[in-house]
């Protein structure tokens, strides 16, 4: 049995996804199963035990010829299984001319009326919550069962060793950037947030190295000197690895959020202008949600949020109470050993 899963879209997306992979191991542990992904993603995967394959799609150079390419390389497989999780049209494409005997997809996508089979698309409300890993199971299954696994990434030994050095004392990791500003916790909080925590722990701030400039600056509004900028200097396994470990890792709605959920990281995840039930609530076994206290008409205001508080007071971030991040997070823990 061959499967190809497709997931093109950001690394929170392709995180979410794994779980697919590990329905499949689950159900088919000699089955090939690889996974479509586009460039930039595939170091996620170094290492992974369940995959045969990883291919990847350059979107930013030649984005057509490889798009070609790829679909070449997809039919000469000959998958019996073509899973596409991504809902857009060019991830439609791949699809329908994979050769697969089995097509399947959400009914989202523009080319889905050519898939052998469809799965609607819904996103959850406050009423009725859906989690990204529940919609993503449902494509599968049919040919698994109901119950949906958890996402899960596999860092590497070499992994774990380059993040020992910063284990020597109990730490606690902050991802505070995020692609959209409207899901970001405002930096004035990430402040308090700093200065209330125990000084008994390290802090690591992660993320790209596109966000070390925020961080130092972030890290330059504290009078705290037990923390430590990190973003850029570890690879995606790198940081699962650290947050893994960490007594409490505080995120966004974000990439990081599923990063701290597929190593079972402890995680306080914040939600802005976004709401949990909307289905990227974190995972982890232990794990807190916060969200303003207000009743705000303007919430949400957006599934993927906004590069700005469109009505300019940013009250979902700026009504946050930092004591209740504390005792719902670290304190916790502390109180729990």
């Amino acid at each position: 049995m061959k499967f190809l899963v497709i997931q093109t879209a950001f690394i929170g997306d392709v995180i979410l996804a794994t779980s697919i992979l590990e329905k499949l191991h689950e159900h088919y542990p000699d089955a090939q199963i690889d996974f479509l992904l586009r460039k930039g993603n595939e170091s996620l995967f170094d290492g992974h035990p369940y995959l045969n394959n990883v291919l990847i799609w350059d979107k930013n150079r030649n984005k057509v010829k490889n798009l070609i390419n790829l679909i070449k390389i997809i039919r000469k497989t000959k998958y019996d299984y073509v899973i596409n999780v991504h809902r857009h049209l060019s991830s439609g494409i791949i699809t329908v001319l994979s050769g697969a005997v089995n097509a399947i997809g959400f009914d989202k996508n523009p080319l889905s009326f050519l898939f052998t089979r469809k799965v609607k698309h819904i996103i959850g409300t406050k009423d009725i919550p859906i989690h990204e890993v529940d919609r993503n199971n449902g494509l599968i299954s049919a040919i698994s069962d109901n119950l949906a696994s958890n996402p899960k990434l596999y860092p590497t030994e070499i992994d774990s060793s380059i993040i020992e050095k910063y284990k020597i004392k109990s730490y606690i990791c902050i991802a505070p950037k995020s692609v959209w500003y409207s899901k970001q916790l405002s930096l004035n909080k990430w402040v308090e947030l700093i200065e209330k925590l125990p000084n008994a722990y390290n802090i690591y701030l992660l993320g790209a190295s596109t966000d070390r400039d925020y961080c130092d600056y972030l890290r330059g509004r504290t009078n705290c000197k037990n923390v430590y900028n990190l973003c850029g200097e570890l690879t995606l396994l790198q940081s699962a690895a650290l947050m893994k470990g960490s007594k409490m890792n505080y995120v966004n709605d974000s990439a990081s959020l599923h990063l701290s959920s597929s190593v079972n990281g402890l995680t306080t995840a914040i939600f802005c202008s976004t709401i949990p039930e909307f289905g990227f609530y974190p995972l982890s076994t232990l794990k807190f949600v916060i969200e303003t206290p207000l009743k705000l008409t303007c919430r949400p205001c957006g599934i993927h949020g906004y590069d700005y508080c469109k009505l300019g007071h940013f009250l979902c971030s700026q009504s946050i109470e930092i004591n209740e991040v504390i005792d719902l997070g670290i304190n916790t823990v502390i109180d729990n050993n």
